[in-house]
């Protein structure tokens, strides 16, 4: 029999090792926690405008950049700023920031002080190439010819422009419509470069799968979904207009979309007549059946998950309604009635 003595230095023992294996446990958690909070938030290389303003704290700034998801955890952020005494030395100004930059590469972006004169751009859904140019040309960041002459020579490094066509249109439909903060001093081979990093990024896993399973390539992807880009108005429209022209792909039909004869216009009309559908261009989906040679406008995401999950219908027309809905038909004759009815 033990002693008590020994019993209760055996206890003391046990005690000690449990209170030892929680210190490490709590030490790991700690250990891993720390490694995730001082990592970048994401991969994506997507920058937005972050404003320091004057009298901000270190508290203030790390709380405004986690709720902007720019980093993970805004006192971890905080204790790396105390630990490089950086509390009062974070410069007032204007920094493009993103979540692929870590906390500590965002302190010393603020540690050195605004460098970048960043220029708001918002692009819209459904902007040609000429429209793109055309905002960032007004907002300064470079001239027209310039663009021009990047888009039909530069070497951009993405496997999604094969099969793009050659020319001022090589990039038609990649130039993602979004709202971006650019450095007035990039190139313009580095501003469209942005917008196709950014088109990228839909590019996702599963719409690469759904590609696949469908037997579409990405520049039919891109092709088909401006042209419901340009042909819908309201959100509950669109993967309706792509079933239908799925469905007329299908069996050979020409598509007959009234939006791509306002592209090979150049400038649009307000109403098309018989002799606009007989002018003889490869975009013309009135004398030619299959896609056009490439995307007529740039689509956004909407448009672009509309044609990889459509509504699956018997529909193969459509007609515009004054509010901008549209009457869906199986058959030629609804569809003369729905004329008839919606456009007297």
């Amino acid at each position: 029999m033990a002693a008590s003595g020994e019993r209760e230095s055996v206890g003391v023992g046990k005690k000690n090792l449990v209170l030892l294996l929680a210190l490490v446990i709590t030490l790991g958690g700690i250990t891993a926690w720390w490694n995730t909070a001082s990592k970048a938030y994401a991969q994506t290389d997507k920058t937005e405008l972050f404003v320091l303003t004057p009298g901000m704290t270190a508290s203030q700034v790390a709380a405004e950049l986690e709720r902007r998801h720019l980093i993970r955890s805004a006192w971890a952020f905080r204790v790396l700023v105390r630990t490089r005494q950086a509390d009062s030395k974070l410069f007032a100004g204007d920094y493009l920031l993103s979540q692929a930059m870590s906390p500590s590469v965002i302190i010393d972006s603020l540690l050195k002080g605004p460098q970048v004169a960043a220029v708001r751009v918002t692009i819209p859904e459904g902007f040609t190439t000429e429209q793109v140019i055309g905002v960032l040309v007004e907002k300064g960041l470079g001239k027209k010819e310039d663009f021009l002459q990047v888009i039909s020579s530069y070497d951009f490094p993405y496997s999604f422009l094969t099969g793009a066509a050659k020319g001022d249109h090589r990039l038609d439909g990649f130039l993602f419509p979004d709202t971006y903060f650019i450095d007035k001093k990039s190139s313009p081979n580095e501003i469209l470069d942005i917008f196709l990093k950014r088109f990228g990024q839909e590019l996702t896993a599963e719409a690469a799968a759904r590609l696949k399973e469908t037997r579409m390539s990405v520049h039919d992807w891109v092709t088909l979904s401006s042209l419901v880009e340009k042909e819908a108005v309201h959100e509950s429209d669109r993967a309706l207009i792509a079933s239908v022209f799925l469905n007329r792909l299908r069996i050979n039909m020409p598509l007959q979309s009234c939006a791509t004869i306002q592209f090979l216009l150049g400038t649009p009309k307000p109403k098309l007549y018989d002799k606009d559908l007989q002018i003889p261009s490869p975009y013309n989906t009135y004398l030619n059946a299959g896609l056009p040679p490439g995307p007529i406008a740039n689509p956004g995401h909407a448009s672009l998950e509309a044609v990889l999950n459509p509504t699956q219908t018997d529909y193969f027309y459509f007609v515009a309604k004054s509010d901008g809905y549209h009457v869906f038909a199986k058959t030629f004759d609804e569809h003369l009635q729905n004329q008839q009815k919606y456009q007297p």
